[in-house]
């Protein structure tokens, strides 16, 4: 098994901590980062996006279902 295929299993399992995948941690923590740099202010999800994209490769509809599933509302 090469890296890429370890990675995207670990974007897909939920860790046991609490539950969260990889790819929903990156996303809450790009968002907590932003909503600081604005002053805790909401956050834009074009611009959400943008920088979730420089960690993750997700389309714009997935994370709109990862928001959707984390209860975050715009």
């Amino acid at each position: 098994m090469d890296s890429a295929d370890w990675d995207a299993i670990l974007d897909t399992i939920p860790d046991v901590r609490d539950g969260l995948t990889r790819t929903e941690r990156i996303i809450l923590y790009v968002l907590h980062e932003t909503q600081r740099e604005l002053g805790d202010r909401s956050v834009p999800t074009v611009m959400l996006y943008g920088r979730v994209v420089e960690h993750v490769n997700l389309t714009e509809a997935e994370l709109h279902e990862y928001l959707d599933r984390l209860g975050v509302r715009g």
